[in-house]
Formats: structure tokens, C-alpha cells, sequence
């Protein structure tokens, strides 16, 4: 009888791909997955660090796989934690969790089989994996299970990120960014176009940095990025342009210094990208910017949405700003609020600054009040819902295309799965499939059709 894998997967989309190839590894080694966890012989957690509250939601599911063995559901059940907190905290975890019976690394994601037939067997797993920072990027044939719809898919074009922003803690969990070759990329976006994917959801830390290592190698260090020969974002697109099938791709995580002209030219000119674009900011006024290390100006993210908008028409802008940070004064705060109400954002997502051990941010002075945190994420967010039910109303009476999640569920080129609004059929219609489709009318974020 073979073993029986359960996983318990939290966290962003990219930690969602490592999940898939950790499952892929499982299969790979001739086991099952299951997704009754009390009946799995081996329960793994895959983690999510990258705020306080994922941190504690993390932790909570570890102590709760523990407990449930504990009260005899699965009395000899194995329990791994991997992701990002075991990345980054595995040797105190070993020591506050002794009940965890392997801790495994960001490199270790295709080994997943392995591994746990050491864990079955008894044997000590103790990797290494805290002493450097991870290097493994996923190639087109690494085996995967995917956990997304049939019809929608993301695909990891890199790893790891380079930017030095003050709040943020990924570089040191993730390593330096790692592109994919455009070879590996192509090959499986191939592979899930012929498998009938309708979305393709490109994703990394920083997708708009997307080849510049791979170019900084072929080239030598003094040379600049040739978009046009080297591998590049834009050359990614226009091969997938090129590939046959009715799809859409989607573009995640992008950051504003690396946007330019011949991008955004580009996606105008490929109409199976989505009119849709990920661009955390994180803040606007400048002295934020300055104290973030966003290595942008306020001038240059005023600049490049005017671009973006005359560029790109019918474009959905989606961003996140951070509230709270240390130091953030009344002047500032009232500054983004202005820029929100003004620059009229299509979908939009506020972070309370969460005080990340490790961080440049976490040593400045002026820490905010969790109280003054909250206060200042309502009042950005009433401005938002605002903006948002406006913008649905707005949509009343005309036609979109949509592709449909559930029966009665469906989205538009302007929402991303899982973080965008929906759309609501008034008659069913087939999964995974594009409809043309007339908004009939809005119920908050939501529209009817």
C-alpha cells in the first residue's frame, strides 16, 4: 500500500507553484495524494513568512496538524514544514517544534519524494539548507500536480529578486534573482495551452526584471540589457504571441523602475496579454519612496501610469500600498490619500507595514501604533470601495469577454484569480470556457451578467 500525501498549502501564488512541484516529486516516487489530511501518513505545511499574519497563520496550522495527530486521527502521521518560514526560521523552529519531524528548504521542493520517504523511514533529515541562500529555479519538465483550475495556471519565469526595499525580507529567504530560460518558459506554456489552459498567469518577485540576469551573463557586466536580441520580458511576450490558441497571459508582480517604452508598446501590440497589470507602489510621496528604497520617484510613477494608460487602452491597474511605515507622517499618509482619489485605480489593496525581523525598516525609529496602523487602512480603504463600486456601476449595459471559474461564477480580462472581483452569470455556462457576455448590473465589487 503506498503512502498517502497531504499538503496544506499557504501563501502567495509563487509559494502555490513550489507546492505543486513538491507534489509532483511525491507522485514521481510512486505515492498518493490525498486531500483528507487525517488520512494522509505524511501531513506537510508549506508556509507563508512574509508578514506578521502569515507568520502566525503558518504557525497555527503547524500546531493544528500536530494536535490532530495527537487526538488519534492519524496517530503515526508525519509532519514536514516547508516554505518560506522554514526557509527562513528552521533552526529556532527545530528548537520551539520538536514535534515537526522535518524542516525543508526552498532548494528542496523537488525532493519532496525523497524526503519523505526518509521521514517514513525513520531516518534524520537535517539539510543544511539555513547556511545558504536558495539558487533552484523550476524547468518546464519538473514535475508538477497542479492545484489551480484546469483552465487556469501560473507559470514561475523566475526566482529570488535583487531590490533592496527597507521593508521587505524576501531576498534573504528566496536568493538573488534567477530567470528561467525563455526556452524552458515557452516550452511549458505550450504544454498547458495544449492542455486547454485559457490563463496563463506569469508570476516571480519581480516579473519586469524577467532576463536581465540571464542578458548580464551572455553580454558581460558593462553591457546594457538589448531587449530586442536578449531575453527579455518583452521578447517572452511577443514568442507567446505566436503561439496558437485562444488564451489569455497575465502579467503579476511587476515593479515601476523597470517598465519602458518598448514594454509597454508591446502588450498594445500582443492581444493575447491582458489589458491587466500588477504594479505594487507601495507609497507615493517622495520621502517614503526615499526611506522604502523603492528606487523610484514620485515624478517616475506619475509619469509611467499616464504612460501605461495612453499606452494600453481599456488597461486595468492594479496596486498595493503600505500604511504605517515607520516614520509615516499625517503630511505623508494625506498624500497618498490624494494620489488614490485622483489617479482612480482599478483594483487596489492596502498592507498594514508589518515590522519584518531583518529588515532595515524594523531598526528605523517612529514605529506606528497597530492602532494608528488601522485607522489609516480604513480611511484608504473607504476611499477605494469607492472608487471600485463606481468604476462597476460604470460597466453597466456593455459587453466583455469572460472567462468562467464555476457555472454561475466568471471573470473579466480585468481580474486576476483569487484577488480580483467576480462576475455573476445569470445562467450557467460551461467551465473554462470564454463567453461574450452584456453586465447587467453591480453588486459592490461584483458584477451580474
Amino acid at each position: 500500500m503506498s503512502t498517502k500525501v497531504g499538503m496544506i498549502s499557504l501563501g502567495c501564488a509563487k509559494n502555490l507553484v513550489d507546492a505543486e512541484i513538491m507534489l509532483g516529486s511525491v507522485l514521481a516516487r510512486g505515492m498518493q495524494i490525498t486531500s483528507n489530511a487525517d488520512e494522509a501518513d505524511v501531513l506537510v505545511v508549506n508556509t507563508c513568512a512574509f508578514i506578521d499574519s502569515a507568520k502566525e497563520e503558518s504557525i497555527d496550522a503547524i500546531l493544528s496538524a500536530h494536535q490532530a495527530r495527537g487526538l488519534g486521527k492519524q496517530p503515526g502521521q508525519k509532519l514536514i514544514v516547508s516554505g518560506c518560514m522554514s526557509q527562513r526560521f528552521a533552526r529556532e523552529l527545530r528548537q520551539e517544534m520538536p514535534e515537526v519531524d522535518a524542516f525543508i528548504g526552498l532548494d528542496e521542493v523537488k525532493e519532496l519524494g525523497a524526503i519523505v520517504e526518509r521521514v517514513i523511514a525513520n531516518e534524520d533529515v537535517d539539510l543544511g539548507f539555513t547556511k545558504t541562500r536558495p539558487t533552484y529555479i523550476p524547468n518546464y519538465d519538473t514535475p508538477r500536480f497542479r492545484l489551480t483550475p484546469s483552465h487556469s495556471a501560473y507559470v514561475k519565469i523566475a526566482e529570488g529578486c535583487n531590490h533592496p526595499c527597507s521593508f521587505c525580507v524576501i531576498p534573504q529567504m528566496r536568493g538573488k534573482h534567477r530567470s528561467r530560460t525563455m526556452e524552458s518558459v515557452l516550452a511549458e506554456i505550450r504544454g498547458l495551452v495544449a492542455e486547454g489552459v485559457r490563463e496563463l498567469n506569469l508570476i516571480s518577485q519581480d516579473t519586469t526584471y524577467y532576463g536581465m540576469d540571464l542578458w548580464a551573463e551572455k553580454a558581460g557586466p558593462r553591457q546594457p540589457v538589448d531587449s530586442e536580441r536578449g531575453p527579455s520580458l518583452i521578447s517572452l511576450l511577443r514568442e507567446i504571441q505566436e503561439i496558437n490558441g485562444d488564451f489569455w497571459v497575465r502579467l503579476l508582480y511587476t515593479h515601476p523602475a523597470h517598465w519602458s517604452d518598448q514594454l509597454i508598446e508591446t502588450i498594445a501590440a500582443c492581444d493575447k496579454v491582458a489589458r491587466y497589470i500588477d504594479i505594487p507602489l507601495q507609497h507615493i510621496h517622495e520621502s517614503m519612496l526615499q526611506r522604502m528604497r523603492r528606487e523610484t520617484s514620485r515624478a517616475h510613477i506619475e509619469e509611467l501610469i499616464q504612460k501605461l494608460r495612453a499606452g494600453i487602452p481599456g488597461l486595468a491597474i492594479r496596486t498595493t500600498f503600505i500604511v504605517g511605515f515607520p516614520g509615516e507622517t499625517d503630511e505623508e499618509f494625506d498624500s497618498l490619500l490624494e494620489f488614490i482619489d485622483r489617479v482612480r485605480f482599478e483594483r487596489l489593496g492596502i498592507f498594514k507595514y508589518s515590522r519584518e525581523e531583518g529588515s532595515r525598516a524594523a531598526k528605523m525609529p517612529g514605529q506606528v501604533s497597530a492602532k494608528m496602523k488601522s485607522a489609516r487602512y480604513r480611511r484608504a480603504m473607504s476611499i477605494q470601495q469607492k472608487i471600485a463600486h463606481e468604476m462597476a456601476r460604470e460597466k453597466i449595459g456593455r459587453e466583455f469577454k469572460l472567462l468562467v471559474d464555476q457555472p454561475l461564477i466568471a471573470r473579466t480580462e480585468s481580474d486576476a484569480p483569487d484577488v480580483d472581483a467576480r462576475v455573476i452569470l445569470s445562467k450557467s455556462a460551461r467551465v473554462g470556457e470564454f463567453v461574450a457576455k452584456r453586465i447587467t448590473g453591480a453588486r459592490g465589487y461584483d458584477l451580474l451578467a
